[in-house]
């Protein structure tokens, strides 16, 4: 949140002047659109947002920004700011100095030029088709590239071709090691568009007997597990690990899904928690526009964390620990959207009611939709509106039991935005929600699926008959089915990517599915204009 200063501040003298709002502007924007940005100085990494916090201040004509992590802790004057080529640069000074430096915010930790990027998969393509022909005897390696396809959906990240023996044929899809994890995390999703594609333009020629996935030795884990839910009905399944430097190829055996990387969050007790809150919650709420305060949502993250949310976006915090180094509890309140955060104090209080005004004038389904605010986390907009009313998705669906992120993922770069339910016969029921069009919506589904159905089938309590979920606190007084959960995948029905019913087809039959498309018009009421699903098959209650 920036406050409205609007005296100007000294820029490069290349660049036009900004105000100190523009500047507040373009980084709160920045960082609203890119979440897991890093900040950067002299090529070296020093925060990275998906763990680090901000503040931005104004006063005095000046913007002033406050970054802090574990590690580091950082204050600069930003003087001005320039986007080009997807990385946001701040002129900064130092307190006390008057030679600027500059900071660099980037979408992502990839420091390669493009021609780094082209170059290192270029070379890759030469080692794949090498090691295809030396691991796969008879086979040849057949029209193998990495050009973009956006009509398609095909990235250059991605090495595609076929290996052919006669009529017979392989779909051939491959990542190299220099790749982020996210990128190779990709690959299966890829990979079944291109085997679709293959078979489709093959007009029978060739048979396709299924598809084969190169990934980099030790990047494995998630697309193992994916793949032991796709249909062998469909398709053959093989999965490699390539060790770039000796060249070596070792299949992984999909039916070996390892370790889930996932763990169960205990409920924590409500009552109790609001209870210990009740001081700190009246004097945030007593900064909330009195007209807006019924929007608000106060929701019990732990037993010692209560956050207060506007339409999905966390705007306040409350935390109990301990004051100083005596064992006396302490609660610090403090302020901020997303990584933006500033503590709660006599001095800045009216400061920070200024902001919340101006963050719920902003913020607000009839608003700019231009406006950062109104932009940022638009899932937790739509999450927020099903957690208190999910019926709209399918009217057997119980409205008393809506849980947020459980199980969580181990593994801290997913930015989680799932939703567990229970329908009304007592079958849990998996929601993935995307605000805008996203490739990967399926699989991403079918991640949290596995899991919650992981947990679901643990042995249950001998003395109590309680299942792990019910042992940890959630669906209190429901009789829980022993059936495998429903997996349903939610988004605005113009914003659901053209390939995700293709890739829907490919999971095995055990995965019941339901794909719900929305009216656009979400933010305003949530309303399924459309509803697609899976073929029930005898296996996909197991």
């Amino acid at each position: 949140m920036v406050d409205g200063g609007m005296r100007s501040s000294r820029t490069t003298a290349a660049e036009p002047e900004q105000t100190v709002e523009q500047i507040a502007t373009a980084l709160e924007g920045f960082l609203a659109e890119h979440p897991q940005a890093v900040v950067r100085e002299d090529g070296k990494v020093l925060f990275d947002m998906r763990a680090a916090k901000y503040s931005l201040t104004t006063e005095h004509g000046r913007c002033t920004l406050h970054l802090w992590s574990e590690d580091r802790n950082l204050v600069r004057r930003v003087g001005g700011t320039v986007l080009r080529n997807g990385v946001l640069r701040l002129s900064t000074h130092r307190f006390g100095q008057t030679k600027p430096q500059t900071l660099e915010l980037a979408a992502d930790k990839d420091r390669r030029t493009p021609s780094t990027r082209e170059a290192t998969r270029v070379k890759y393509l030469r080692v794949l088709e090498r090691v295809l022909e030396q691991s796969f005897e008879g086979w040849k390696p057949e029209g193998f590239r990495t050009a973009m396809d956006l009509e398609k959906s095909f990235g250059p990240a991605y090495a595609r071709g076929s290996l052919v023996q006669g009529q017979k044929a392989w779909a051939v899809i491959a990542v190299n090691q220099e790749e982020t994890q996210a990128t190779v995390d990709g690959i299966l999703t890829l990979g079944i568009l291109w085997l679709h594609h293959c078979r489709e333009s093959g007009s029978g020629r060739r048979l396709y007997q299924g598809l084969r996935l190169i990934v980099p030795r030790g990047m494995t884990m998630l697309t193992l597990s994916r793949l032991a839910w796709l249909n062998p009905e469909a398709a053959q399944w093989e999965l490699w690990e390539l060790e770039q430097e000796t060249e070596s190829l070792e299949l992984r055996d999909a039916t070996d899904q390892g370790n889930l990387t996932t763990r169960l969050v205990h409920a924590p007790d409500i009552a109790a928690a609001r209870e210990r809150f009740a001081s700190a919650a009246e004097r945030v709420m007593m900064l909330v526009p009195e007209v807006m305060r019924e929007t608000v949502e106060q929701k019990i993250r732990s037993g010692t964390e209560m956050a207060f949310l506007l339409h999905g976006l966390e705007f306040a915090r409350v935390r109990a620990g301990y004051a100083g180094s005596s064992f006396n509890r302490a609660q610090e309140i403090s302020f901020g959207a997303g990584a933006n955060e500033t503590p709660l104090t006599d001095e800045n209080e009216a400061e920070l009611q200024r902001l919340v005004e101006r963050l719920f004038a902003r913020r607000d389904a009839g608003g700019d939709i231009r406006d950062p605010l109104y932009r940022m986390q638009p899932e937790r907009w739509l999450e927020s509106i099903l957690r208190r009313d999910v019926e709209p998705l399918d009217a057997h669906l119980n409205a008393a039991h809506v849980y947020t992120q459980v199980p969580a993922f181990a593994a801290a770069d997913r930015g989680m935005l799932d939703l567990l339910g229970v329908t009304d016969d007592g079958r849990l029921a998996v929601i993935e929600l995307k605000a805008d069009e996203d490739l990967h919506l399926a699989l991403q589904g079918l991640d949290y699926w596995v899991r919650v159905r992981w947990h679901h089938l643990q042995n249950p309590d001998q003395i109590t008959g309680l299942g792990e979920f019910q042992r940890h606190g959630y669906f209190g007084g429901v009789q829980l089915s022993p059936l495998a959960p429903k997996l349903y995948l939610v988004a605005p029905a113009l914003r659901v990517h053209p390939a995700t019913e293709t890739v829907l087809h490919y999971l095995s039959p055990r995965v019941e599915w339901m794909l719900v498309g929305l009216d656009e018009r979400w933010r305003t009421k949530v309303k399924a204009v459309w509803r697609k699903r899976s073929r029930v098959s005898a296996d996909a209650t197991r």
